[in-house]
């Protein structure tokens, strides 16, 4: 079987890795200086630096969950399980991966009631549990972080190699090094005006994908000629444990498993992740449910309308003379790779299209790395630095430990990324084996936050002891199915299921069992106490206030309480800061648990109602009923996923520029008058 040539040039790949990552670099230079200059923010204290002062609005943390769920696996995993299952695989893609972020909703409001001032989820950890737990789950933490890490630049790699030739060491190294760089200038506020602009052009360019394939397409150009060649494919490619062997039905059983899979990886992904714990802290209390909902939905469009797109494609552009692997099928490994994708874009459009994925790719992987980069300096800065090694920490020691341990992780998920690719570990194999691995943390953790019953001996067992049982299941599966453990045999869907499961589970009955005998009754004043007297952090210079935070200030009733553009800049703001340069904020007013409470009952009538209907009544009966497409269900089923991705369009790129449509005059405002001033 001949291997394609690359599309592409490495002078292209080397240009998109380096130029574009550095360009955004110098955009962050000058929105920093923007920042520091116009707003009462300053990105020189930790606390603006690591929890951008807690003050993002709903429409821009909604864009960030979107930009940072958007792994180099969404777009790549997703495409594969449309190739390899059908219409199923985007589904379930989507549905498994969209209910963590609408249960985290919860999460967040909880947070918000009951640890407003925390930095990172460990922190509740240590007070609540002590120092051995602490440690035990800053060990999951850390492994999700790198587990997540090294898959994007391992996914990412894949593709710039497979599209421009360039060297996928190179890749590894070179797609976070203009990461690290604009995060160490921006820090977390830096991370969300980033993901905006990447989810702005993530948006374009799947639009551009979507209606190339099925509206203007010399190969396929509609929803019914797609459905043409999925039926001739079916015919010649039948898919395993699919209804009649085909690509257009939600009865899949091996999808029905991923779907499982990805319900348990998931939930380690997003609640163990501090990415997103640190956009809960960073929301404003009331505001903070209705972010996640939001992100979550808007989520769902991406691997939906990406991969039913390019994944089918790749399928029915197969027999195609312009697919690169013609007149071979492409290799299970390939597809393994991530590269189902990478074909069918490259089929499509040629050069264009290898140059948009290639582009919409590297948005993806870096808009989710400059997430983890963040999170993890937390993590090593607060739960080690700050707690262990020297607790009076000065705010400047703390933003220069941020910088060297931001530094610090860009180079350790390369290095883990090199491993894995030279011991033969690809994307595939790496996103099904994740939850097994981080599986028996989720509801000791969940249960941290929320539950007061839930004691030390609790969650520390039922983590340790769902890691144990994950990996035993794990293994046996794989020994008892295909006769050796393997690579390929520890990779398969049985196996991973298994393991999942029996993390997961085993970690949600033992924390349960363990604190019913013998339960803790916590007091949530403990943890509403933590940080308590860091509040002077989030003082900055005294500064124009012209409700500018650079793309989420500015709703009109906030226009009002923050109108400072009459005030020259570099002179005080009346109101908001104080003569020794310290922001007076009522933390009660903002963070009582009285004021969450309908936010709180809002994030559990939605989340659990949106995930029935996602999960339950939508593929469930289809599953049952057996039922294949016709091709007006078909037709149906393109135009709902348009449908999606213009709604998701609206959420994550609209949303955020309506409601900072008072700061542009503001800063317009204060712009004028301070060269004004000058001249």
């Amino acid at each position: 079987m001949s291997t394609p040539g690359p599309v592409l040039s490495q002078g292209v790949g080397y240009g998109v890795v380096v130029g574009v990552g550095f360009f955004f670099a110098f955009v962050m230079v000058g929105i920093s200086y923007l920042q520091n200059r116009y707003t009462r923010f300053s990105t020189k204290t930790s606390e603006e630096f690591n929890t951008a002062s807690r003050s993002i609005k709903p429409g821009l943390i909604a864009s960030g969950i979107v930009s940072a769920w958007t792994w180099a696996a969404t777009l790549l995993q997703s495409a594969t399980v449309a190739y390899t299952y059908g219409v199923a695989g985007p589904f379930w893609y989507a549905a498994g991966a969209t209910v963590q972020i609408l249960m985290f909703s919860v999460l967040a409001c909880k947070t918000k009631m009951n640890a407003p001032r925390v930095h990172t989820f460990l922190e509740i950890i240590k007070v609540r549990y002590g120092t051995v737990a602490h440690i035990i789950f800053l060990f999951f933490g850390l492994l999700t972080n790198i587990l997540v890490g090294s898959q994007l630049l391992l996914g990412g790699s894949a593709v710039v190699t497979s599209l421009t030739g360039m060297n996928v060491y190179a890749a590894i190294f070179l797609i976070p090094l203009g990461v690290c760089t604009y995060v160490i200038l921006g820090g977390l506020r830096s991370t969300f005006l980033c993901d905006y602009s990447h989810t702005l052009i993530l948006m374009v360019i799947i639009l551009y994908f979507m209606f190339h394939a099925y509206a203007t397409s010399d190969l396929i150009g509609s929803p019914a000629r797609m459905f043409d060649l999925l039926r001739e494919a079916a015919i010649k490619r039948p898919v395993e444990g699919n209804e009649g062997g085909s690509y257009m039905t939600l009865k899949s059983n091996l999808a029905l498993i991923f779907g499982i899979i990805q319900l348990c990886s998931g939930s380690g992904t997003v609640f163990l992740d501090q990415a997103y714990w640190q956009r809960a802290i960073a929301s404003k209390p009331q505001t903070a449910v209705r972010a996640y909902i939001m992100g979550g939905l808007a989520w769902f469009a991406i691997p939906f309308g990406f991969s039913t797109t390019l994944g089918l494609a790749a399928v029915a552009l197969t027999d195609n003379p312009r697919f690169p692997t013609y007149p071979n099928v492409p290799s299970s490994s390939e597809i393994s790779a991530g590269l189902a994708a990478a074909y069918s874009a490259a089929t499509l459009l040629g050069s264009s299209g290898a140059v948009a994925l290639l582009i919409v790719l590297f948005m993806a992987v870096t808009s989710c790395a400059s997430a983890e980069l963040i999170a993890v300096s937390s993590l090593l800065t607060f739960d080690i630095y700050k707690t262990y090694i020297k607790p009076s920490a000065s705010p400047s020691s703390l933003i220069f430990v941020s910088h060297v341990c931001i530094c610090v992780f860009g180079i350790t998920m390369a290095v883990f990324a090199c491993i894995w690719n030279a011991i033969g570990i690809d994307l595939g194999w790496l996103f099904l084996v994740m939850g097994l691995l981080i599986g028996g943390a989720v509801f000791p953790v969940a249960f941290a936050i929320t539950w007061d019953k839930q004691s030390t001996a609790g969650a520390i067992s039922g983590a340790l002891v769902g890691l144990c049982a994950g990996l035993t299941a794990w293994l046996i599966t794989a020994k008892t199915y295909f006769g050796e453990i393997s690579i390929a045999s520890t990779g398969t869907e049985y196996a991973t299921l298994a393991g999942n499961l029996a993390a997961i589970m085993t970690g949600l009955i033992v924390t349960v069992v363990v604190s019913l005998i013998k339960p803790q009754h916590f007091d949530w004043e403990i943890t509403r106490s933590i940080n308590s007297a860091a509040l002077e952090d989030l003082a900055v210079e005294p500064k124009a206030e012209p409700a500018t935070e650079v793309l989420q200030r500015g709703s009109e009733d906030e226009k009002e309480k923050y109108d400072t553009a009459a005030t020259p800049p570099n002179e005080p703001s009346s109101g908001t800061i104080t003569p020794d340069n310290e922001a007076q904020i009522d933390p009660d007013a903002d963070y009582s648990p009285a004021s969450l409470r309908g936010a709180f009952v809002l994030a559990c009538v939605s989340s659990f109602v949106l995930t029935f209907i996602m999960d339950f009544l939508i593929p469930i009966p289809m599953f049952l009923s057996h039922y294949i497409f016709s091709k007006g269900f078909f037709t149906a089923w393109i135009i709902i996923s348009f449908m999606w991705v213009f709604a998701s369009t609206a959420i994550s790129v609209i949303l955020p520029l309506f409601e900072s449509r008072s700061f542009f005059m503001e800063f317009y405002r204060s712009v004028r008058a301070d060269m004004g001033k000058k001249k």
